[in-house]
């Protein structure tokens, strides 16, 4: 990324939303951009898998985990799956774990938190339809940029 998100607010403003939901910078990458695939799913992380053990090309995923923390959708094997496949980042609305292991990657990650405890494995959600972080919708295609000072998309 070569362009800070408070600069990139300041040039396109309207054009751009904002999330205001306060995640933490857990990957190697504090600052990534790509074009946004979505996955929605609760406690499952099967889809998660699936998704990142396929060619990203320098995309964005962003799994609405409903904000649970009660498991980890994504550990050190499913990140490094990511960077295997070209994937810029992934923005968990959840939790993940390996957090030491992952913050060697050179990925983007931001979650809610940790939690050392697996999900479930059964493929249960969905891929590529909208979904809400804090009141934005993020919907698939969309660009996002992401830094420490947090996430930019265009607008849907």
């Amino acid at each position: 990324m070569t362009i800070a998100t408070a600069d990139l607010y300041d040039e396109r403003g309207d054009e751009l939303d904002s999330i205001s939901v306060q995640f933490l910078d857990l990957g190697g990458h504090a600052a990534f951009d790509g074009p946004v695939r979505t996955i929605r799913c609760h406690r499952d992380n099967g889809l998660v898998k699936a998704v990142l053990g396929t060619p990203g090309d320098g995309a964005v995923l962003v799994v609405d985990g409903g904000g649970s923390l009660e498991s980890a959708l994504m550990g050190d094997l499913i990140a490094a799956s990511a960077v295997e496949n070209g994937w810029a980042g992934v923005i968990i609305v959840g939790a993940i774990r390996d957090r030491d292991a992952i913050a060697d990657l050179p990925l983007g990650v931001k979650a809610l938190g940790s939690n050392p405890r697996k999900s479930a494995k059964d493929g249960a959600g969905e891929v590529d339809v909208p979904v809400e972080i804090g009141g934005v919708t993020v919907v698939p295609g969309a660009h996002l940029w992401a830094d420490r000072d947090g996430i930019l998309l265009t607008r849907a």
